[in-house]
């Protein structure tokens, strides 16, 4: 029997059943989690779970608790679809979420249908007309947060304005960065270049220099990796052609070493010279190192990751959904929109 989670914390509701490797990585990394303190609900079928659960000796120990859901939207499935499968396991966790029975919800399943998920039960932060999808790419001396990368391929002027508000928020207050500045992805530096759409964003975050927001101006592509700016904003379909063309060059580029340090015999005794520091630059670009990207502006807190996940991706995206409910994210970004939007 699985142990019950620890009363004086709230769990994270996993969805267990979402990913493209079935529920073993999703369990194996929550009981990973829950060994570093995170208490966990996995949420999906009682008896695949409870058998998975079986396999991890000590789990019985762990706060670690099932809860069922009879039903999981497949990737091949519409987003649409939650609207009708209530008992779908997406749909369970962020009930969870509402409800006060978790912190937060992750998901490495369908990002459509969590992102509707979220939406349709937690609903927004007040003065959010759309909520992004927030990601870490490793940069020079750190990470670049970029958004949105996915939630929106066609914007409006002002969800620029406001996401750059809530990235903010979300640095100062999680990551402890007291004034991020924030950019503007373009393709020029200039203010006037840039299309319609970026030139209308470009004049708002302006205009909100100093009033929440510390905009450095646009950016471009290579800004992202220099670390030019803390925050780089753009739509949701320029942010996600970035994200995959990132992590499919990183996976090159590696490939490209290795072929190189096992090319002759004087190459594979170097090898051995640099493998420790390969062996940490590789963590630093590895996407799991960061686990999952949060879906900011819905009021509540919800964790999107890729279906290919493993168990230490997994992990760290509990231990990043419960480092952002321990700062109170979700009332700190209500109060932020709340001083800029009119009753």
């Amino acid at each position: 029997m699985t142990a019950k989670p620890h009363a004086a914390r709230l769990p994270v509701a996993l969805d267990a059943m979402g990913g493209d490797h079935g529920p073993a990585p999703l369990v194996e990394g929550a009981v990973q989690a829950a060994r570093a303190g995170v208490s966990v609900l996995l949420v999906g079928d009682r008896v695949k779970l409870h058998a998975e659960l079986g396999k991890h000796a000590g789990s019985a120990n762990l706060p670690l608790e099932v809860v069922e859901a009879s039903d999981v939207i497949g990737m091949d499935e519409h987003a649409s679809d939650v609207r009708r499968r209530t008992g779908a396991s997406i749909n369970v966790a962020t009930r969870l979420v509402k409800e006060g029975r978790a912190c937060a919800a992750v998901s490495m399943g369908h990002s459509g249908a969590t992102m509707a998920s979220a939406l349709l039960t937690l609903g927004r932060v007040r003065g959010v007309e759309r909520p992004a999808i927030l990601t870490h790419l490793p940069a020079r001396g750190g990470f670049t947060t970029l958004l949105d990368v996915g939630a929106n391929a066609d914007v409006k002027a002002s969800y620029y304005a406001q996401w750059a508000q809530l990235a903010t928020v979300y640095l100062r207050v999680v990551e402890g960065r007291e004034a991020p500045t924030v950019g503007l992805l373009s393709i020029g530096e200039e203010d006037h270049k840039g299309s319609a759409l970026v030139l209308e964003a470009h004049a708002l975050l302006k205009a909100l220099h100093g009033q929440g927001i510390h905009f450095h101006g646009n950016v471009e592509g290579r800004d992202i990796f220099l670390n030019t700016t803390d925050i780089v904003v753009t739509d949701g379909f320029t942010g996600n052609v970035v994200l995959k063309l990132a992590e499919g060059e990183a996976k090159v580029l590696f490939g490209w070493v290795r072929e190189a340090l096992t090319s002759t015999v004087k190459a594979k005794l170097g090898a051995l010279l640099v493998r420790g520091a390969l062996r940490g630059l590789a963590e630093r670009m590895d996407p799991s190192t960061y686990g999952a990207s949060l879906l900011i502006g819905v009021r509540g807190l919800a964790f999107i990751g890729h279906g290919s996940a493993d168990a230490r991706a997994v992990k760290n995206a509990l231990l990043r959904a419960e480092r952002a409910h321990e700062a109170d994210l979700i009332a700190r970004l209500d109060a932020a929109m709340a001083q800029v939007t009119p009753a």
